[in-house]
């Protein structure tokens, strides 16, 4: 099975390149991120045209999130366990989905920025951290052997080689210990991140910003991963980050993660 994840950065400004994407990359499920829309607003043709089911959640302008699958979509679910809220008057936003699609729970995330250290915005993605690793630790206890994949942007580059320059980096979000701490408490709870060891580094990134042509000077980050449970870390087979879809007009400024499951 291959499962792919992609932060599209609006889904409505994208909606030609994503169908067209489908239809070459042969996917049987697409976890998106940042669909910057309601859910009235969603195109829902791109998928149903060539027979994918999708669930999504979006509320407004910013976060939404997506599952479409080709082999089944069983029991969508939003956000997971005490996933907390933000602001003055506290939101839980568009940023958690999941779904069964062939046996594997899919979840599509698209994990707080942080936007500053110190931030309140900041608090709020470690806080949403902890949330996700207690709600899969439960699960995994009571289940060891389930299918599970957390795909998405999780805004955080775990390593300095994640990174085009670490100093341009210094005293920013992405890349603060306690950031980096609440990635690898994922992976504590019995989680691999599948992605590295098939598509390795240094200099393999999935993102890179609009500004200052950091792509075609390969400045960018590697934040968009999936991480699997065992039964399910050990079927992967391959991974690409399909960097060509970076590029031309109208991309997005993150790449497709794929990972080919034998499931």
């Amino acid at each position: 099975m291959r499962i792919a994840s992609w932060n599209v950065n609006s889904i409505r400004a994208r909606k030609d390149r994503i169908g067209a994407w489908l239809d070459r990359s042969d996917v049987d499920v697409l976890a998106i991120q940042e669909l910057k829309c309601k859910d009235a607003q969603f195109p829902k043709e791109i998928f149903a045209e060539r027979g994918y089911e999708v669930s999504f959640h979006g509320l407004n302008q910013w976060n939404g999130v997506a599952i479409a699958s080709r082999v089944g979509l069983e029991d969508p679910e939003l956000g997971f366990t005490e996933v907390p809220a933000f602001g003055d008057d506290p939101v839980v936003e568009a940023r958690a989905i999941s779904a069964t699609c062939n046996g594997v729970r899919v979840y599509s995330l698209y994990v707080p920025n942080g936007r500053e250290v110190d931030h309140p915005h900041y608090f709020y993605k470690l806080d949403w951290f902890r949330a996700l690793a207690a709600d899969v630790d439960v699960q995994l206890k009571a289940n060891p052997s389930k299918k599970l994949v957390l795909c998405g942007d999780f805004n955080v580059a775990p390593f300095d080689e994640d990174v085009w320059d670490m100093e341009a980096f210094a005293g920013a979000t992405h890349v603060s210990e306690p950031e980096r701490q609440a990635f690898n408490d994922l992976l504590t709870v019995g989680l691999t991140e599948v992605t590295r060891p098939l598509a390795p580094g240094p200099g393999v990134y999935t993102f890179w910003d609009y500004q200052q042509l950091r792509f075609p000077k390969k400045q960018g980050m590697r934040i968009d991963f999936q991480l699997a449970s065992a039964p399910l870390a050990e079927a992967a087979t391959s991974a690409l980050i399909d960097r060509e879809e970076r590029k031309g007009k109208g991309a997005s400024d993150h790449a497709p993660v794929i990972v080919d499951y034998d499931v």
